[in-house]
């Protein structure tokens, strides 16, 4: 758990996709990250988190559906969203925060 605590306390936001293998709406998010990733570049990190893998991570943030997504920045959870998200308005939400 510490190594997670260490990948969210930097200045940079990072959003935290929680998804698992078999979860068709999780797949489905794949190719809309990759866009939100190179339209965001630097401004933004992305990090896939497995539940099937990693438990206790989704247990500690509360996740109950998936996909789950939440932005940290600083250790702390700016925002966060569950169920698939068009691109348009993951975009919009991102850019309000960072």
């Amino acid at each position: 758990m510490s190594s997670f605590q260490d990948l969210i306390k930097g200045e940079k936001p990072i959003l935290v996709d929680f998804y698992a293998d078999w979860c068709a709406p999780c797949k489905a998010m794949n190719p809309i990250l990759k866009s939100v990733k190179s339209k965001m570049g630097d401004q933004i990190k992305i990090l896939k988190i497995n539940i099937d893998k990693n438990q206790a991570v989704a247990n500690k943030f509360n996740v109950r559906g998936i996909p789950t997504f939440i932005l940290f920045q600083s250790n702390e959870i700016k925002w966060r969203k569950s169920g698939l998200l068009e691109e348009n308005n993951l975009l919009e939400e991102l850019k309000k925060i960072t």
